[in-house]
């Protein structure tokens, strides 16, 4: 009977037992079937194929790490920075995809981009300091435009940033809406105020240094010693080849009003110039300075009746190196001078007070043809974006 009893409890034991462990076995597959699969190899941060097919990436992981083995791949769900960056998007503050090639064309998921800048002053290396800012990625115009100097001059000279676009490799100014790859800053090396010299160059040393800072970027500046050398050479020529044409209009009788003046130059073409006591005629090209320009004494232009300020002396000049010969500015400076010497019965005459006679007119025509032949020769031909900088 004992024995019997003994028996009987070891059969219903075992029976509770196997029950146990299959339950334990369904319950252990049934959560298993609700877990993400994993990567079969561990592999360089990715699987074979980038990511697996709910878009997550794979990290190997190793046996270091508390509760894994050796070899097995844990899967990571990226975050929003990295999904950003895999669609080609950028964060609020600038950065971009950590692989992005310069050559790699454009993803064409990515909105239209805004067109490019063509306006304004553009660096070049013949006049310009230029130090190259290597960004870690692709950055937003929005973001540099936070990052720019706050002045945009060092000293006297003009400090120019332009960035390379992502989309099409051009360069321009950074604007709002605009992935950029790259980024240069440069300083002009002469103008009309002199050389770009220690101090001046120094200040932009700073300034860019400081926006390259900012941004997380490695910049490279030229020689300071070598550019400085340059700055004197430019600026020793730009003297020797700088000439602005001017001639003295002398009234023969009676002084006249202001207002008779505006009105003889208007029916020549001039306008209202944007400083007082002076008049241009405008250049047909957007953006570019006036032809030619009639100074007079900028006190009368304060004038608050004009009829009764007196005028005995004009001046109508042009700036030769800011004037493309293309525009014909000598003929155009004679012929308006004629026209309103005959119609205000003036005297046309240079700074002495001599009068201009026709000899003297092609004398001036001469020398006037071997300076834009010299300025062409160093490539800044008069009237060229580049020379107006030089000349500015």
């Amino acid at each position: 009977m004992s024995n019997s009893l003994t028996l009987y409890l070891a059969l219903a034991g075992g029976a509770v037992l196997a029950g146990v462990i299959a339950h334990g076995t369904w319950t252990a597959r049934k959560a298993a079937a609700r877990q993400p699969k994993r990567a079969l190899e561990p592999i360089d941060g990715r699987n074979e194929a980038g990511a697996d097919a709910a878009g997550a990436d794979t990290v190997p992981m190793t046996g270091n790490e508390e509760g894994r083995l050796p070899g097995v791949a844990r899967v990571v769900y990226p975050s929003a920075e990295a999904m950003a960056q895999r669609s080609g998007w950028l964060n609020p503050v600038g950065g971009g995809p950590a692989s992005a090639d310069a050559a790699s064309p454009v993803d064409p998921t990515l909105p239209p981009q805004p067109p490019i800048k063509r306006g304004g002053p553009r660096l070049d290396a013949l006049i310009d300091a230029i130090a190259t800012i290597t960004l870690d990625g692709p950055n937003s115009g929005d973001h540099l435009l936070l990052h720019l100097p706050a002045t945009r001059r060092a000293g006297s000279k003009p400090l120019l940033v332009e960035a390379l676009r992502v989309d099409c490799g051009e360069w321009e100014h950074p604007q709002a809406g605009v992935l950029y790859k790259e980024l240069q800053a440069g300083v002009l090396m002469a103008n009309r105020t002199g050389a770009l010299n220690e101090i001046e160059y120094s200040e932009f040393v700073q300034k860019v240094q400081a926006m390259a800072d900012a941004l997380g970027a490695s910049v490279e500046f030229p020689d300071m010693l070598d550019i400085v050398g340059r700055a004197k050479e430019l600026d020793a020529f730009a003297c020797d080849h700088d000439a602005q044409l001017a001639m003295r209009l002398y009234g023969r009788g009676s002084a006249w009003s202001m207002g008779y003046v505006q009105q003889q130059a208007s029916r020549h073409g001039f306008i209202p110039g944007a400083l007082p006591g002076r008049m241009v005629l405008p250049s047909a090209e957007e953006g570019a300075p006036p032809i030619l320009t009639l100074q007079f004494d900028a006190q009368a232009a304060f004038s608050e009746d004009p009829d009764q300020t007196t005028l005995r002396e004009l001046v109508l000049a042009f700036d030769v190196p800011q004037s493309a010969s293309e525009q014909s500015p000598f003929k155009a400076w004679c012929a308006a001078g004629e026209a309103l010497a005959l119609s205000m019965d003036a005297i046309m005459a240079d700074d002495q007070g001599r009068p201009f006679t026709s000899a003297s007119f092609t004398a001036i025509e001469g020398e006037l043809g071997r300076l834009y032949e010299a300025l062409a020769a160093r490539d800044l031909a008069a009237g060229s974006a580049t020379a107006r900088r030089l000349f500015s």
